[in-house]
């Protein structure tokens, strides 16, 4: 009986190792499959601006704080390779942000980037909290379609520049880790 005990023992012990090996080598940080970098460019609509505004409160804030809290927007921003809001976008980037914090300005974002052109085509799918108080911020890419079909990675947000609640560019650094 002791034998019996001690060879179970010996047996349990190697694959409680093995489980453990594997589970460590498939945590390892890997290297990104596709790597892009983009400048979304939101525009607020303010009553007079309708034919340059991507994006518009649909839903007001709050008088919870100062900081817009409950205020939700809809946008249809273009992305552009470079900082430039003239150049000409490669994706658009389609959803909605609203505003869920009442001691800072934190908003959460749901959207699809829409490529549609000789490079790429597709969707990217992203989602998550915008901590807008950090210097850079990380949004989970959830899924995609087209050259991006079933993705997943992190796209890392940096407000390149701010001009109020009018304008905004953020540089998106999207990396993909699941690329099929």
């Amino acid at each position: 009986m002791t034998r019996f005990i001690q060879v179970f023992c010996i047996l349990f012990i190697l694959l409680l190792t093995q489980v453990v090996l594997a589970r460590k080598t498939s945590m390892k940080p890997s290297k990104p499959c596709k790597r892009i970098v983009l400048y979304l460019h939101d525009t607020m609509f303010n009553g007079t601006n309708g034919f340059n505004a991507t994006s518009a409160t649909v839903a007001n804030g709050t008088k919870l704080g100062n900081f817009k809290f409950g205020l939700l927007a809809v946008f249809d921003d273009p992305m552009t390779i470079d900082n430039h809001l003239l150049s000409p976008p490669v994706a658009r980037a389609q959803g909605f942000y609203f505003y869920d914090m009442k001691t800072t300005y934190n908003a959460w974002f749901g959207y699809s980037l829409i490529f549609n052109s000789t490079k790429y085509k597709g969707t990217i799918n992203i989602m998550g909290a915008d901590m807008m108080d950090e210097t850079t911020r990380d949004l989970s890419v959830v899924g995609g379609t087209g050259d991006f079909f079933m993705t997943r990675g992190i796209a890392t947000f940096r407000t390149d520049i701010f001009q109020g609640f009018a304008y905004f560019r953020v540089q998106m650094d999207i990396k993909l880790f699941e690329c099929y």
